[in-house]
């Protein structure tokens, strides 16, 4: 007997750095009853650990092995990703400047990203589908999602953003957003671009429910 059962609903959320993709990943999971999550937080969950453990980001063998055995939960909070490393709440820590500065270097790790990319796909089997956001998730984590989409927004609009949340000079955000756009654009594996069938959301001059909307209207049938 064939089944009849719908296969789950995955929403692959692609861009780069400031583009929104979080804040409408959260909305649009809220919106449909489904868990969401933020790729971008395991890659930093990596670097947490080993910068943790003593290890240099670099260090592609010994990296890849931890990423390998370390015990790794993201799931939805109420105010965004709550992350446990080997039991210990990182949520804070992953977002702080240490990590930060040596996140590009984890994610640039082949094995790093062949390894998460098979949790990725085991958290959303977990959860029977979900809502992904990330730099790879329409290209090569779930090129047969339901719904992809490309969310951007102009390199000025971005910084701007990122420094009314955490403050600093809008300029030299610009330029720092710049330079993670070509590193994350160009690298071998993975690189960020607009997966084959992907629906390009450029939301400079839109507001988060508007974005939602337009997101909803697409998984109508």
């Amino acid at each position: 007997m064939v089944s009849t059962e719908a296969p789950p609903v995955v929403v692959a959320i692609d861009g780069p750095a400031g583009a929104g993709k979080s804040t409408v990943g959260r909305a649009v999971a809220d919106r449909l009853g489904l868990q969401y999550l933020d790729t971008g937080a395991m890659y930093r969950a990596i670097t947490f650990a080993a910068l943790r453990r003593g290890l240099d980001p670099a260090d592609e063998d010994n990296v890849a092995e931890l990423s390998a055995s370390v015990d790794l939960s993201v799931e939805s909070g109420p105010n965004g990703a709550v992350v446990l490393v080997d039991g210990v709440d990182a949520t804070i820590e992953i977002r702080g400047r240490e990590v930060t500065s040596a996140v590009s270097a984890v994610a640039a790790n082949s094995r790093v990203r062949s390894e998460l990319v098979r949790r990725q796909r085991r958290w959303v089997s977990d959860h029977d589908g979900g809502v992904v956001e990330g730099r790879d998730i329409g290209s090569v984590v779930f090129p047969d999602a339901t719904l992809k989409l490309f969310v951007t927004a102009s390199p000025r609009v971005r910084a701007e953003r990122r420094v009314a949340e955490i403050g600093g000079d809008v300029a030299e955000v610009e330029a720092s957003i710049i330079e993670r756009d070509r590193k994350d654009s160009t690298r071998s594996d993975s690189p960020l671009t607009e997966a084959d069938g992907s629906v390009l959301i450029d939301t400079s001059g839109m507001s988060i429910d508007e974005v939602v909307d337009q997101v909803l209207a697409l998984l109508e049938p």
